[in-house]
């Protein structure tokens, strides 16, 4: 409930500061206007990185452009992101399945329109021979993980779920984004890890590992992109061009990821100078996750599933209307 509380007022301040901004550079223009593109600020929750490869691309080959469409990349905190979008300061924003949820229990008339992640890419490792092998495996353990909050904290708490650990049942050590370290120096007995980053940095520097993937266990609502619903009303061609071009842009990458690593060193400063071994391997290992049957579309289970974790860890206060949290409507037939 702490931590409700705590998210209550971050996402409060955030709109109130929101609601003061200029509004300006986000007016809603439909993109076939022949008078101007429409102004796009995306906030994208992380720092430059070869995961988004599907949007370098398509901007990199004139998918948004031809779209009317004016993309600029916004690298700010994912819950910045939805706090704009929720205040109708920005049209979309990238957030995971839980921001979404939690916003919605705030007020926030936000919905998601296009599933990235088909598969949630949080997991537990621990170095091979360590003997944590299923979420049962967690009780008693010293685990690093971010911090009790984002998708690395929701996975955590869904995998205790399946095993009926509380909280009490773990030892949580908050330690930022540094979970290779800490594994590699026994600092923690077991870290929350993204299974297509941190496992490639550990493996490449020597370490085996063991993990215990959420995916194996729980479906989960991952992520995706966010508007709201002001901007599905009143442009819903603009939200449906959005959809378009970001899944033309995933598919691309699915099935030319040399050339779509190659394009990400246009947008990624220092990819070039960096292991490209291990980077290829993190854009590969993502492509893996994104992969579904039909690209965009959400699936019902895993939003229910979502809304469970967050009820049964008290950071909702009661269900939520998922027809309203997200949508199919703007995925192709």
């Amino acid at each position: 409930m702490k931590k409700y509380i705590i998210y209550c007022l971050a996402i409060v301040c955030i709109t109130l500061c929101a609601s003061c901004t200029d509004k300006s550079s986000s007016e809603i223009v439909s993109p076939t206007s022949t008078l101007s593109m429409v102004h796009v600020r995306l906030p994208m929750g992380y720092i430059p990185n070869v995961q988004f490869a599907p949007f370098y691309v398509a901007l990199d080959k004139g998918y948004f452009r031809d779209a009317g469409i004016d993309l600029e990349f916004d690298y700010s905190y994912e819950t910045d992101g939805v706090a704009l979008v929720g205040a109708g300061n920005l049209q979309f924003t990238l957030a995971s399945g839980e921001q979404v949820l939690l916003a919605r229990s705030q007020g926030l008339p936000v919905t998601y329109v296009l599933n990235w992640w088909h598969e949630y890419p949080v997991a537990v490792a621990s170095k091979k021979g360590t003997g944590i092998l299923t979420p049962a495996d967690l009780k008693g353990k010293k685990i690093g993980l971010p911090g009790p909050f984002g998708a690395s904290y929701i996975g955590l708490r869904a995998l205790m779920g399946v095993a009926g650990l509380k909280e009490t049942d773990i030892s949580m050590d908050s330690i930022g984004y540094n979970q290779v370290e800490a594994l590699a120096t026994d600092q923690d007995q077991a870290v929350v890890i993204y299974i297509n980053n941190e496992p490639i940095q550990l493996e490449a520097k020597g370490y085996e590992l063991d993990m215990i993937r959420v995916m194996d266990y729980v479906q989960l609502a991952s992520n995706g992109l966010l508007t709201n619903e002001k901007t599905i009303s009143e442009n819903p061609e603009l939200v449906r061009s959005m959809v378009k071009v970001i899944l033309r842009g995933i598919s691309d990458v699915i099935e030319d990821p040399g050339n779509a690593y190659e394009i990400c060193k246009k947008y990624v400063e220092g990819l070039a100078q960096q292991d490209e071994e291990i980077q290829y391997k993190i854009l590969t290992s993502s492509i893996s996750l994104w992969k579904s049957e039909k690209l965009g579309v959400s699936d019902a289970q895993a939003w229910e599933n979502m809304q469970k974790v967050l009820l049964d860890i008290g950071m909702i206060p009661g269900e939520i209307d998922l027809s309203k949290a997200y949508t199919n409507e703007f995925i192709p037939k």
